[in-house]
């Protein structure tokens, strides 16, 4: 059973695929009630281990103990288009039925099924009108929804269930503002436990405590996540003090006992020597030696402890730093001259012009046309009476949001090298490595990797090309990146020496890549924001 405080336990939970790799060693650990901030790198585990708490998949030994029953929201929602948008919100089961029985079907089952319910329809119409859809979107189907939509409308039929636990698996990712502004509403007043999947930093900043899946240990800090990072800082410069210090005393003693024998081995020649020359009685000088040989022996097993303990004490220490790979994003250097006209974009009342390496930023709600206005500018349009988009040189990179240029039955090395068939496979290798991709992993099928994994294959790809393009095109680069990845991109964003355009809806994101330019595209119209 889990302890009064803790919505879910953990105890000793492994979880191995059946290729044999492992997701999840013996994880242990709890996380208490309210709302809790799951974070870790991609790939720690942190979407399987949800799976494994909601009972989606069993784990291969340990067990996981609840408070009550658990519901979860998936990270991809709207992989099955045919879902009703009646099961989103959690009544399908009692609005079939009750449709049925207004129908003049009077089966016993229908009425269980409705039990006390009478008023499902009209409920499931207020949750539709919170989340902005009209009341026909109750037979409509996922498909039919765009991913922000779907989102809004599962939460609030989760949120209606109230299960004792919720788990979210990123569930702002492809929202807008005003999307990302709703979730954060219903966030701050869910009924029930909450464990929050996510890299928005916004949302969690919503949460009491924050967990972290990190080398398959679960540990728990209270406070939202700027509680966590400085934790997690002090807790690593600790850490690294304390490996520095046990290093020197490492180094001392092993100086001293070098010193020591160094020492003992001088007075053994001495004594040798004087033996030889008959400068001391052979009786005497056996004494002696032997007496010094007992000595020595003490002094080189102390010695020696001295070294060992304090080589154990590194050991121990340098165990407790963090050492995090971290991924390594070199733009290459497309010599963009500064004034030279990059590309153009305009709404047919207006138009804006980047230039050399400036940075635009396209910003608005879900269903605007920011997408396609990116299609427009890479594949090109005629038409400046409209919408459009022009670009004037001749290298682009695009980064599409769905990583749909990507052949998913292929390897990670096999993409790579698809768009670069002139690069020597050794250079794909480490390129690959350092975007943290190495071994096994790359010969793997590009569908079987994670979202962060994709990313980073799509990225290498881009960055393989050569001559580098004059302009990068990037729509929604952060989706699925853990939050030290989106460091390294916005590292690399602002290193870049062509121009960007870059669409997002992640407000903290944007906020550091230095932009000169943002635009927001609201019903068909371009307008410049302040910065």
């Amino acid at each position: 059973m889990s302890s009064p405080r803790s919505s879910l336990l953990f105890d000793r939970v492994r979880l191995v695929w059946p290729d044999g790799s492992v997701a999840l060693d013996d994880v242990s650990g709890s996380i208490g009630v309210g709302r809790t901030g799951l974070v870790g790198r991609n790939g720690a585990g942190k979407s399987t281990l949800l799976r494994v708490a909601a009972g989606l998949i069993a784990p291969t030994s340990g067990q996981v103990s609840t408070s009550g029953p658990v519901a979860i929201l998936p990270q991809r929602l709207a992989v099955d288009p045919a879902r009703s948008v009646a099961s989103l919100l959690g009544v399908e089961e009692p609005l079939r039925a009750l449709r049925a029985i207004e129908a003049g079907d009077v089966d016993p089952r229908y009425f269980d099924a409705v039990g006390d319910d009478w008023d499902v329809e009209a409920r499931a119409e207020a949750l539709l009108a919170d989340a902005g859809l009209p009341a026909q979107a109750l037979d409509w189907t996922v498909g039919q929804l765009s991913g922000g939509e779907a989102v809004l409308a599962a939460l609030l039929g989760l949120r209606s269930s109230r299960a004792a636990v919720t788990l979210l698996d990123e569930p702002t990712n492809d929202l807008d503002r005003e999307a990302r502004a709703r979730v954060g509403e219903l966030v701050r007043s869910w009924p029930g436990a909450l464990v929050v999947v996510s890299h928005d930093i916004g949302l969690l900043e919503l949460m009491d405590a924050t967990a972290e899946l990190y080398a398959h240990s679960l540990s728990v800090v209270g406070g939202p996540y700027s509680a966590w990072r400085a934790h997690r800082d002090a807790e690593q410069e600790a850490a690294l003090r304390a490996e520095r210090d046990a290093a020197q005393a490492f180094r001392r003693e092993r100086r001293e006992r070098i010193q020591a024998q160094d020492k003992l081995a001088t007075r053994t020649r001495v004594a040798h020597k004087a033996e030889i020359e008959k400068r001391v009685p052979k009786m005497f000088a056996g004494m002696r030696a032997n007496a010094a040989q007992i000595s020595a022996g003490r002094l080189r097993t102390q010695m020696q402890g001295k070294e060992d303990s304090a080589r154990s004490a590194l050991t121990e220490a340098s165990a407790r730093v963090r050492d995090d790979d971290v991924v390594r994003v070199d733009l290459p250097d497309p010599d963009n001259a500064a004034a030279r006209r990059v590309l153009a974009v305009g709404d047919g009342e207006r138009e804006w012009i980047v230039t050399g390496r400036e940075r635009l930023a396209l910003v608005g709600p879900n269903g605007a046309g920011k997408t396609t206005l990116l299609e427009r500018l890479v594949h090109g349009t005629d038409d400046p009476a409209s919408l459009h988009g022009r670009v004037y040189v001749d290298r682009v990179g695009y980064l599409p949001q769905r990583l749909d240029g990507l052949d998913d039955d292929a390897s990670a090395l096999e993409n790579v090298r698809a768009a670069s068939p002139a690069a020597p496979s050794g250079e794909v290798r480490d390129r690959l490595a350092r975007f943290l991709l190495r071994g096994d992993t790359v010969t793997r099928a590009v569908s079987s990797l994670s979202g962060g994994e994709r990313f980073r294959v799509a990225l290498a790809r881009l960055l393989l090309a050569d001559p580098p393009p004059q302009l990068l095109v990037l729509d929604e680069p952060t989706n699925n990146l853990d939050l030290d990845t989106v460091d390294a991109v916005v590292a690399a964003v602002r290193a870049y020496r062509g121009a960007v355009v870059v669409v997002s809806h992640d407000d903290a994101f944007l906020s550091r890549l230095d932009l000169d330019l943002r635009l927001e595209l609201r019903e068909g119209r371009l307008r410049e924001l302040p910065e």
